[in-house]
């Protein structure tokens, strides 16, 4: 089943994660699956935007660190910064949805049970269209529990109203119905 999307809301792809010593379980291939999204969004004309977290000192996504720093962002694409879990939390996200007419959106990235599902349940609440393909998100082992598990545990605790396409490949993209 394919998911057409007018925006790719990208959460947390910093270097502290994807990289080195405190990297999540696969990120290469969840790096891989990200950048075919963006390369298919930014081909369409899709509204990309980037969350980046500004973390506490100390961690791996701590302000002005190397591991802060975006991995996959273009010039010209938005980027924002968040504090908190939610990425409409205190941004803007959801006024530059609002002002290109978004309707359908696409969430990936970073940490599956944090991040991405607290923005996933606010664009939800909102009322939007959400797609959260299973190979585009992920998170850390938790204690015993595997990531992968944890990844679809998350998914499922989202409720049955987000689309959740096997495969990022499952996703196409369209321009938003406005222009900035």
């Amino acid at each position: 089943m394919t998911f057409t999307s007018e925006a790719l809301v990208v959460i947390d792809m910093q270097q502290g994660f994807l990289r080195g010593p405190a990297a999540i379980p696969g990120a290469g291939a969840l790096a891989a699956t990200v950048t075919g999204l963006l390369t298919r969004a930014r081909r369409a004309g899709a509204l990309i935007v980037h969350l980046q977290n500004d973390g506490p000192e100390g961690e791996p996504d701590e302000p002005g660190t190397p591991g802060w720093e975006l991995v996959l962002a273009e010039p010209g694409e938005h980027v924002l910064r968040k504090t908190g879990d939610d990425g409409f939390e205190d941004t803007i996200l959801g006024s530059l949805l609002e002002e290109r007419g978004v309707e359908r959106l696409t969430i990936c990235g970073l940490l599956s049970e944090m991040c991405v599902s607290a923005t996933a349940r606010t664009a939800l609440r909102d009322d939007y269209e959400v797609a959260l393909p299973h190979d585009a998100h992920g998170t850390y082992d938790l204690d015993d529990i595997p990531a992968a598990v944890v990844a679809r545990v998350a998914e499922h605790a989202l409720g049955d109203e987000i689309d959740l396409p096997r495969s990022g490949a499952d996703v196409r993209f369209t321009a938003p119905p406005k222009e900035l």
